[in-house]
């Protein structure tokens, strides 16, 4: 697959396929308009892309009023929703960023310069509640009066439903901060993880006799915090047994940095630089602040036990 960052208006990287979106945690409904967006490349014989944007636009208007506690908070980073992306069959990405130059494109701007100008849309995809433009004026009847001026098709899907009515990334975001990690693997079809490369901590987890795995948080607002019972993929052909911790570490250190720390149970071996996903199961306990160390470490000692007894139970099952 294809990964372009922004797009030349002189020169059109079309003709293609294309579906426009956050895609942030590529779950069911999304899945259903990527198959639809893959069929038609197929049939028209067309690149399947897809045009999304960095940073979320709902982030950047948050940032931009000062009310950053009401942007919503990243279900998957970009690295990981591209992978998804690309599992579903997308030959190419255009990742857009979503700036003041983007936010102040009319819908007409929009349609010009962008889809037709630089994308050469010649067949289109968007969701029923779909709206683009300043001020979100443009509407998928808009598109469909463009595609008769411009030349392209527009399909429009109609919202994809299961038990509890529309499948959403709200959705998704309100399981996570609920710890319903079965709720969220059904809508993503698969269990929900966070990957990284392992980087150098401080040792203080080895120190207090449980080291960790650290993969930092870049450029996105995660939603879980707290400490969890998880599972490592990609240090060995099954998945390792563990418990993470991700937020800021109030007992040793002041500042907001935010890391996903990783203890794996009976586990030895160095792993810097590798890349690893990290599946949550259970959510043991929020955040704290100890007193000191020495009921820091007495806590983590805890958890780890937790986590034994929850994988012992769950081998029994199985």
């Amino acid at each position: 697959m294809k990964v372009f960052r922004g797009f030349s208006y002189d020169v059109p990287r079309g003709p293609c396929a294309l579906t426009i979106g956050n895609f942030d945690g590529v779950h069911r409904g999304h899945m259903v308009l990527l198959a639809q967006l893959r069929e038609a490349a197929d049939r028209l014989h067309l690149p399947a892309a897809v045009l999304t944007f960095s940073p979320h636009p709902r982030q950047y208007f948050a940032f931009q009023s000062d009310k950053s506690v009401t942007a919503p908070a990243t279900i998957t980073p970009l690295r990981e929703k591209i992978q998804a992306l690309s599992q579903c069959g997308v030959d190419q990405v255009t990742i857009a960023h979503f700036d003041h130059l983007t936010a102040s494109l009319t819908a007409e701007q929009f349609i010009e310069q962008i889809l037709v100008r630089a994308l050469g849309v010649k067949w289109l995809i968007i969701g029923e509640k779909f709206r683009f433009g300043k001020g979100r004026l443009g509407t998928t009847d808009m598109l469909k009066d463009a595609g008769k001026k411009y030349g392209f098709h527009v399909e429009v899907l109609p919202a994809v439903n299961d038990e509890n009515g529309r499948i959403s990334s709200s959705c998704i975001r309100k399981a996570l901060e609920e710890s319903d990690f079965p709720k969220v693997a059904e809508l993503l079809e698969k269990p929900y993880m966070m990957s990284g490369h392992v980087v150098h901590g401080d040792k203080i987890g080895r120190d207090l006799g449980f080291p960790t795995a650290n993969l930092p948080i870049r450029h996105y607002n995660p939603i879980l915090s707290g400490v969890f019972i998880t599972q490592v993929h990609g240090l060995s052909d099954e998945p390792l047994p563990s418990v993470s911790m991700i937020g800021t570490r109030p007992t040793i250190e002041s500042d907001r940095h935010i890391m996903l720390e990783t203890h794996i149970l009976d586990f030895d071996r160095i792993c810097y630089g590798k890349l690893i996903a990290i599946e949550f199961l259970k959510k043991l306990r929020d955040n704290q602040k100890f007193p000191d160390l020495n009921a820091l470490k007495t806590a983590i000692g805890k958890d780890v036990e937790t986590a034994r007894t929850f994988f012992k139970e769950r081998k029994c099952k199985n």
